[in-house]
């Protein structure tokens, strides 16, 4: 996570469930659009959780879906739980339940985590992974093994972590692999596969979703000074452009609000 210092995060308000999931895909849709203006493609890596799970079914239900040449839409996943392919359980299969059909993806852009009844282990998939990612960075003239991610979406979990990042844990701060494989995750199942924060914070724009009363604990940590990575993994998460606390206003009892923050101006 070396090299040029990231903006800072900045706090958006919105106030309850419905309004998160439906802005936030208004602002998924206004960057995919620019970036298929830009280049002609766009890469959106997914998160999984409640709040994920209905910002995808408002991207896909939304007029400005429209928009977007979706056959040239690049989908990755931040982590997933290694399970059989088809397990309700799995970050991708909720995905594809909460998707439209009639939003062409080109299948071949689309780049689910291997599942249990496709490779032998955890760490296989893991490898796998890295393999596609670094054909994507290559196909897309890049060199440092991973393709350009116009916007990362995550869920904070209520301990703080993100992805399958859990606090208390070194594998936070790896950076020796690009993805790896968590064989002991404090939350169910036990056996995943995540990306690393170096890999996440490659994304152009981090958006972190912090839905209900029960975050505004790990909200607050999250923003607390001088807290480390390995203490509330969701603190470290940064952007290359941007970084987003997408958050409902019953998340934030205790926490102060940016000036620029506030649902007038952001929501």
């Amino acid at each position: 996570m070396s090299g040029a210092a990231r903006p800072e995060p900045r706090l958006v308000p919105h106030e309850d469930d419905d309004r998160l999931a439906r802005d936030t895909a208004a602002r998924v849709l206004e960057v995919l659009e620019n970036a298929q203006g830009e280049r002609g493609e766009a890469t959106v890596v997914l998160t999984g959780g409640s709040m994920g799970t209905r910002v995808i079914g408002e991207v896909a239900r939304s007029a400005d879906a429209a928009l977007i040449d979706w056959s040239r839409v690049n989908v990755w996943w931040s982590d997933e739980r290694f399970l059989p392919g088809a397990d309700p359980e799995r970050n991708g299969v909720q995905a594809a339940d909460a998707w439209d059909d009639s939003l062409e993806l080109d299948w071949d852009r689309v780049h689910p985590v291997a599942g249990a009844d496709e490779m032998d282990s955890a760490q296989d998939a893991a490898r796998d992974y890295r393999e596609e990612l670094a054909a994507a960075a290559e196909s897309e003239g890049l060199s440092a093994g991973l393709p350009r991610f116009d916007v990362a979406l995550l869920s904070l979990g209520p301990d703080t972590h993100i992805a399958s990042l859990f606090p208390g844990r070194q594998d936070v701060l790896r950076e020796d692999e690009s993805v790896f494989s968590v064989e002991d995750s404090p939350k169910p199942p036990p056996t995943r596969v995540t990306m690393s924060l170096g890999t996440i914070n490659s994304a152009e724009r981090v958006w972190l979703l912090v839905s209900g009363a029960p975050k505004a604990e790990a909200l607050a940590t999250v923003r607390r000074p001088g807290v480390t990575p390995v203490q509330a993994p969701g603190s470290a998460a940064r952007g290359r452009q941007e970084t987003l606390w997408l958050v409902t206003e019953d998340a934030l009892p205790g926490v102060p609000q940016d000036p620029d923050g506030s649902p007038a101006n952001d929501a």
